[in-house]
């Protein structure tokens, strides 16, 4: 807030006769406008459709209209700093377009500036050269301390400092009167703040997101506990649990970049990418790239936007699907447009300063330009493979659970032997299948209906088991396999097991 003040002040004092304050928190900057006209020592005018002209004691009669208002600032004496609200909805009025270029001059001259407060700037070509556009950030990390300290104050809660970062940094993004109402809500609803209500509060800044044609918010319905295997990635993630905190900082560690996640289609790269959103608490954001590509006009721009909302949240995961289907090609036939909004694209990985984890999956590494993968614009690159026999064993036990059956009763290691070069995908449908096969003989699922399920699919590892290699042997020196070497750990198992017989 101070910096945007300072920026204001400056830009008044330098006599601009046209700022453009963008923000929704329109009390907010009043107070910080209130502020400004103190410490620049000029007299402070508000103006609104509804209200017309006033300088708080009394109001203009016939100021309503933006036309008459515009000829009444014309008699103001002294320096003045003067608020439109809302006035992007009456600056396209030539007329007022032409009364605003004739106050160029005076506004000058008597060190005044109007104040156009609103969510959007609308600047005509006619205006372009006089009005300077400045935006009102969402309140920073140390204003939503302040914030939620406040709010536990009056409330009489204690939460232990751990626990009050997270929330802070879960607010981020929300303006200051969302961030109470959140907390009212959730206070109504559970009369405490504790572990569990952080991803209530992190669900909230949904709303935020409809305004993006290309960010789709995720709820955190996915734990590291449905993701079956890839036990080297897991430990990865979970040694940076606490990556974004503040003390983190202080031991001297950089924010975490992200990580690009290669591997056969269905093995859990997106599983992985939800997954680590509730892991961390943290919001999941999913880009759509493909459709910024495709955007005929304003890619550019659509891109700034979508960053600038993201980094908004942030701390945040940001998840790009077969980022391959977006990029591919750019080289090439994608086309000058998708070439840039891939230059701007990885420049922003490399040069990202806020927390926002990205996490990019990809099936055809082949198709992407290899600056991409680039060191500096990821932390790590996994290969995910096909599960062995023992992460088989456990999605299979994993998948009966999730459906309320128990694993010990089915046979889940003869369902692992049968399934080799099967997806995880592939091995929940088999028991969707299976449980199909049952529920229509009105009996429950036995091991012998995923069984038979399993003999009639037919894998994508052996319909596609050239690529499949192709991809392997791409990824043998150039990524870090998010399995452990379960050759080593089958040798360890098998000896310990004689040692103690």
């Amino acid at each position: 807030m101070q910096e945007t003040l300072d920026t204001l002040s400056l830009n008044v004092r330098a006599r601009y006769p046209f700022v453009y304050l963008l923000t929704w928190e329109e009390a907010r900057a009043l107070r910080g406008l209130r502020q400004l006209a103190k410490t620049t020592k000029r007299r402070l005018w508000t103006w609104s459709a509804v209200a017309g002209l006033s300088d708080g004691k009394k109001t203009v009669e016939g100021t309503g209209p933006a036309g008459a208002a515009l000829t009444a600032i014309e008699a103001i004496e002294g320096p003045a700093l003067v608020v439109m609200h809302d006035f992007h909805h009456h600056i396209a009025d030539h007329l007022v377009q032409r009364r605003m270029r004739d106050l160029v001059a005076h506004l000058s001259e008597r060190e005044q500036c109007l104040v156009l407060l609103s969510p959007r700037a609308v600047v005509p070509r006619e205006l372009e050269k006089d009005v300077v556009v400045v935006t009102l950030p969402l309140p920073g990390l140390k204003e939503v301390a302040r914030l939620f300290h406040q709010l536990m104050r009056d409330r009489k809660i204690k939460v232990d400092l751990e626990l009050f970062e997270r929330y802070v940094k879960a607010s981020l993004g929300l303006t200051a009167e969302e961030i109470r109402r959140v907390y009212r809500k959730v206070l109504l609803r559970h009369k405490k703040l504790g572990e569990d209500q952080l991803a209530e509060v992190i669900s909230e800044k949904s709303n935020i997101i409809r305004q993006s044609d290309f960010l789709e918010f995720h709820d955190l319905s996915e734990t590291i506990g449905d993701v079956g295997g890839l036990e080297q990635l897991k430990d990865w993630l979970r040694s940076r649990n606490a990556s974004f905190t503040e003390k983190a900082r202080k031991y001297g560690l950089p924010q975490p970049k992200g990580l690009f996640l290669l591997g056969v289609q269905g093995c859990g790269k997106s599983l992985t990418a939800k997954a680590v959103a509730d892991l961390w608490k943290v919001p999941l954001l999913r880009l759509d790239v493909g459709a910024l590509v495709q955007e005929v006009t304003g890619v550019d721009e659509g891109l700034r936007h979508t960053i600038a909302l993201a980094e908004s949240m942030a701390p945040v995961v940001l998840w790009v699907d077969e980022i391959e289907k977006a990029f591919a090609g750019v080289d090439g036939e994608g086309g000058a447009a998708a070439a840039r909004l891939f230059g701007n694209f990885v420049t922003w990985l490399q040069e990202k300063t806020k927390p926002v984890f990205v996490i990019a999956t990809a099936n055809n590494v082949r198709a992407l330009p290899p600056e991409l993968l680039r060191k500096g614009r990821f932390d790590e690159i996994f290969f995910v493979d096909l599960p062995n026999i023992h992460e088989r064993q456990t999605i299979f036990e994993i998948h009966l659970r999730k459906r309320r059956r128990e694993p010990k009763e089915f046979d889940t290691w003869e369902l692992a032997e049968a399934t080799d070069k099967f997806s995880g995908a592939e091995i929940e449908q088999a028991v969707i299948d299976g449980m199909f096969v049952g529920f229509s003989e009105d009996r429950e699922v036995s091991t012998g209906d995923i069984l038979r399920s399993v003999r009639d699919t037919v894998p994508l590892a052996v319909t596609m088991d050239q690529a499949i290699k192709d991809l392997k042997e791409w990824a043998r020196d150039r990524t870090r396999p998010a399995t452990y070497d379960t050759k080593r750990i089958d040798f360890f198992e098998e000896w310990e097991g004689g040692a103690s017989a």
